[in-house]
């Protein structure tokens, strides 16, 4: 293939996690468990809040999102990951790449985005528990995950757009199990600097400034909670956000790790590895996590069940 731009026909190459053939069953059963573990917790989470009355608050709804948000997420890579493995067929249509790239893009953005949300929505309960309902009112929480939406659907779109600008000659191996944008990026034989800049300033405006926010609410958090005098309260106060805290840290940990590491290594198949686990492990947990360490979400899941068993045998 002649360099230019050839994006009408290109087929990009997925090298995926391991070229070793005897690994590739052991892939596929694994990741398949995993996958559906994912889609069931999450699902359950979602069906909990929804059957529930008593969890139909701010804190519970944007937990109902984030589940949802969470399926979807290892829905954009996990499939084509289990097709390519099953048939042994390595390949991305150029138009299959860009629609995982965005989608991908997307829901990363939303669980960022949602991730802080419920950091202030934790914040406001404790710091502020009086006027709680004023403040988190339907309205609120409608408009703050609208602007969710809003702003990962255009943030998605520009680098898309802007990876539709790039040529790309006859390098077509993606050293990853998905099309990540980074990896992409670097296949293309045109300049790239504008990409990279957008990639960075990305960063800065829908990873570190939502972080800055969650930082800063559980600073006040912590200082609120120190001055409760009973350790009974301070318990409580704590076991309320110990969940998302946990989910915060598993999920930006591992994350920035990724793609900080990968800022300084030439190992993409390391990278990937390392992906594995903010983009597969950390959505399975989130309904273990949440789940083990709240009690209403126990008490919502078994109702939940009990009735989903009195249904059938009836």
């Amino acid at each position: 293939m002649e360099p230019g731009n050839h994006t009408e026909v290109l087929e990009f190459i997925l090298l995926g996690l391991s070229e070793v053939e005897e690994l590739q069953s052991l892939l596929l059963g694994l990741f398949l468990s995993m996958y559906l573990v994912t889609v069931i917790g999450n699902l359950l989470i979602i069906l909990a809040t929804i059957t529930s009355s008593h969890l139909h608050t701010p804190m519970y709804f944007f937990l109902a999102n984030f589940s949802f948000v969470d399926i979807c997420f290892t829905s954009t890579t996990i499939p084509k990951m289990l097709l390519n493995i099953h048939t042994c067929n390595k390949t991305i249509t150029y138009e299959g790449c860009l629609t995982q790239m965005y989608f991908f893009i997307l829901f990363a953005e939303l669980d960022i985005f949602l991730l802080s949300i419920m950091a202030y929505d934790r914040f406001v309960a404790i710091c502020h528990p009086l006027h709680y309902t004023v403040i988190m009112n339907p309205r609120l929480c409608g408009l703050l995950l609208l602007l969710s939406w809003i702003l990962s659907v255009l943030d998605s779109l520009l680098h898309g757009l802007l990876v539709l600008q790039l040529s790309f000659c006859t390098n077509l191996e993606i050293p990853h199990f998905f099309c990540e944008i980074n990896q992409v990026t670097q296949l293309a034989c045109s300049d790239t600097l504008l990409s990279i800049i957008e990639m960075y300033f990305s960063a800065v405006v829908i990873a570190i400034i939502p972080l800055t926010g969650i930082v800063f609410s559980y600073s006040r958090i912590v200082s609120s909670v120190l001055r409760i005098t009973s350790a009974r309260g301070k318990y409580k106060a704590f076991s309320t956000c110990g969940s998302h805290l946990s989910v915060v840290s598993l999920f930006y940990g591992t994350g920035l790790g990724v793609y900080l590491s990968s800022a300084t290594t030439q190992n993409s198949r390391a990278s990937a590895i390392a992906s594995v686990i903010y983009t597969i492990v950390t959505p399975m947990l989130n309904p273990f996590i949440y789940s083990l360490r709240n009690k209403d979400i126990k008490g919502a899941l078994k109702e939940t069940l009990c009735d989903f068993e009195v249904v059938k045998v009836s």
